[in-house]
C-alpha cells in the first residue's frame, strides 16, 4: 500500500510511507528513500530495549519465524507507528532515528570511520600539540584523541619528564593493557636484551606484538631522557601504503590479505612463548583495510603451500619496499616530556640508531592500551562539545 500523507501530519523530512509485507519504504523530502526490512525493524523496536543503556530485553530466537508489517502510519506527534504481524504488536519509531540508520550503501558508507591517509607530506603538519592542552580535557583532549583516531598517531610536547607519567595520558581515555612486559616497559639499552628494542640499534619499521591475539591497539611512548646522538622516531601510515599496493599491484595486495602467516615471540628464560597467525593485511566485509601486522623480526617461517610461497614472497617484498620508501614516512625527535601515541594496528613505527661512540642516553617509557577506550571517550567528547 502507498499513501501520500496529509501535509499537516508530516514532519518536514518525510513525504511518503509505503508498506509492502516485509518492507517499509520511507521517502524523504530531500529526495532519497530508505527501505527497512520488517524483521530488522522488529529487532530494533525501542520498546525492546532497556533504558538507559539501550540493551535488548529479548533474544532473536524468540521472534516468530516470519514477520511482516501490518501497517505504518505517521502519528500527530510526528513519530511512526509500525504494526507487526502475526504478533499484532505496534512499535513507535522516531523519524530522525530511522534517517540516522538508513541502510542504503551511501548512508552506510558515510557512517563508517574513514581514516585520514597520509605520507611524508604530513611532516609539514605533524599532529602535535602541547601536553597541557590535552591534559586539561575538553577541546584539547578531543584534538589529541581525534588525531590518534584519524591519523593513527599523535604527539604531545612539553609534558612532565617523570617516570610513569605515561599512565596519566592513558587515564584520559582508557586503561593500560598489561602484557608479559608488565604494565610499563622501559625502552633503553640493556647489556643482555631479550628484545632488539632494548638496544641502541636502529629499529626497522614495524607494528608491535603481532604474535598476540588480540594485538594491542595503541602504544604510547613517553620520553624521559634524550641526550644521545640519534634515536629519531619514524612513522609510516600502513593503511596508506596498503592502498597504494592495492592500486599498483592488486594481485600482490590480494595475496597478503588472503593468506594468514605465523608470528612468534620466545623468551625461554621468562617462560614466554607467544604465537598468532593472521594476514599481513586484514580487511573487513567490505574490503576496507582495518588492520596490519608487519614485523619481520617476529615473523615465524611461513607455513603456506610451497607453490604459493614464491608469489607470496614477491608480494611481501614489494609491500616492504613501499613501506620503507622515504616518501611514505615522517620523522621527529622526542625531547624529555614529549609523548608519542600510535595506532599499533595501522601505523608502523621505528627509530634511527643512537649512542654509538657519542655518549648520552635515550630512555623512553611505554605502555599499551586498547582502541575501544579511545573511541568511547572520543564519542562522548564529540557529543558533549559538538553535539555529534
Amino acid at each position: 500500500m502507498s499513501s501520500s500523507l496529509p501535509r499537516a501530519a508530516i514532519p518536514p523530512a518525510i513525504t511518503e510511507l509505503t508498506v509492502d509485507h516485509e518492507w517499509l519504504t520511507v521517502t524523504w523530502s530531500d529526495g532519497p528513500a530508505s527501505r527497512f526490512p520488517a524483521l530488522w525493524l522488529r529487532d530494533n523496536l525501542p520498546e525492546g530495549r532497556h533504558a538507559p543503556e539501550g540493551q535488548r530485553t529479548f533474544d532473536i530466537a524468540t521472534l516468530p519465524a516470519y514477520i511482516e508489517l501490518g501497517d505504518a502510519v505517521l502519528n500527530d506527534d510526528g513519530r511512526l507507528a509500525v504494526t507487526f504481524q502475526p504478533e499484532g504488536l505496534t512499535a513507535i519509531f522516531e523519524p530522525d532515528w530511522l534517517r540516522g540508520h538508513d541502510l542504503s550503501a551511501a548512508a552506510r558508507a558515510a557512517r563508517r570511520r574513514r581514516p585520514t591517509l597520509w605520507d611524508a607530506g604530513l611532516q609539514e603538519r605533524l599532529p602535535e600539540q602541547p601536553w597541557q592542552e590535552a591534559a586539561e580535557g575538553g577541546p584539547g583532549l578531543l584534538r589529541f584523541l581525534r588525531n590518534l583516531d584519524r591519523c593513527g598517531l599523535a604527539i604531545l610536547r612539553g609534558g612532565p619528564a617523570e617516570p610513569e607519567t605515561v599512565f596519566e595520558a592513558v587515564s584520559w581515555f582508557g586503561y593500560v593493557r598489561e602484557t608479559n612486559y608488565g604494565r610499563l616497559f622501559d625502552v633503553v639499552s640493556l647489556e643482555a636484551p631479550s628484545n632488539l628494542a632494548f638496544t641502541g640499534l636502529a629499529l626497522g619499521l614495524h607494528t608491535d606484538n603481532p604474535y598476540r591475539d588480540p594485538v594491542p591497539g595503541l602504544q604510547l611512548l613517553h620520553c624521559l631522557e634524550a641526550s644521545a646522538e640519534g634515536g629519531e622516531s619514524l612513522a609510516v601510515d600502513g593503511f596508506a601504503v596498503a592502498e597504494r599496493l592495492r592500486a599498483e599491484a592488486p594481485q600482490d595486495f590480494a595475496l597478503l590479505a588472503r593468506h594468514a602467516v605465523p608470528f612468534r615471540y620466545l623468551d625461554r628464560k621468562a617462560g614466554v612463548d607467544l604465537s598468532a597467525r593472521a594476514p599481513l593485511i586484514e580487511l573487513d566485509d567490505e574490503g576496507q583495510v582495518v588492520a596490519l601486522r608487519y614485523n619481520n623480526r617476529s615473523a615465524a617461517p611461513f607455513d603456506l603451500p610451497a607453490e604459493v610461497l614464491p608469489e607470496f614472497y614477491r608480494a611481501y617484498r614489494r609491500f616492504g619496499r613501499l613501506l620503507h620508501e622515504a616518501g611514505q614516512r615522517v620523522a621527529f625527535r622526542l625531547a624529555p616530556g614529549d609523548l608519542f601515541a600510535v595506532d599499533n594496528r595501522r601505523v608502523l613505527h621505528g627509530r634511527t640508531g643512537y649512542g654509538g661512540g657519542f655518549g648520552g642516553r635515550r630512555r623512553l617509557q611505554g605502555c599499551y592500551a586498547d582502541k575501544d577506550g579511545l573511541r568511547s571517550r572520543l564519542a562522548i567528547l564529540e557529543a558533549e562539545l559538538e553535539g555529534a
